[in-house]
């Protein structure tokens, strides 16, 4: 009795929020935890003027490039572009890109990876790069589960990962141009199943 009453519950809350919950829910806690987070890092690595995002800040070159920058006296026309200038301007633009993609669920799952590659570039750079201390890096089953490095981006990238295995749901311009092109969504949800 009891078992049939759980699985009962548990079975139809499956179904009725199958295909859009996860990927809706992901969206959201990105946008509300990580979006302005990484939204405003971005803004610091802008140069000035309109034409900012063409020549990255010194402080962009500062963040993602610690050792070379300060090799050069912190004066970035000493830097050559490639790679390293390319690298600063690619990683800025992929902190102000990706997270958009994201919140707005265009090429979810391809955004999702390229912010998984971008968080493990960054607690790279955090780690070697700024010699951030263990306290901040963290651990796997420790009794602090707040440590910046570790904990924190491991909880990111598993919010990606959903994003990757199970899209953004219905409530994305994924699934609008999917719509649109003709690609059939596994929603959950009887009316949308289109039966031959």
């Amino acid at each position: 009795m009891l078992v049939n009453l759980y699985q009962g519950v548990f079975g139809w809350l499956e179904r009725v929020t199958e295909g859009w919950f996860l990927g809706l829910t992901a969206r959201f806690l990105f946008a509300g935890v990580l979006f302005m987070y990484f939204w405003n890092s971005a803004l610091t690595k802008l140069g000035d003027g309109f034409f900012g995002f063409l020549s990255p800040s010194t402080g962009a070159y500062a963040q993602i490039l610690p050792h070379i920058t300060e090799a050069a006296g912190y004066d970035i026309s000493q830097i050559a572009f490639f790679p390293y200038g390319l690298i600063v301007l690619l990683g800025t633009w992929g902190e102000i890109i990706i997270p958009v993609l994201i919140v707005v669920g265009l090429f979810t799952r391809a955004a999702s990876i390229g912010f998984i590659g971008f968080v493990v570039v960054m607690s790279i750079v955090d780690v070697v790069g700024h010699g951030v201390d263990m306290p901040t890096i963290g651990a796997l089953f420790d009794r602090h589960p707040s440590a910046l490095i570790f904990d924190q981006r491991a909880l990111w990238i598993f919010l990606a990962t959903v994003l990757v295995i199970r899209g953004p749901g219905v409530f994305s311009l994924d699934w609008v141009l999917g719509k649109w092109f003709g690609i059939h969504h596994e929603t959950g949800l009887s009316d949308t199943k289109s039966h031959a």
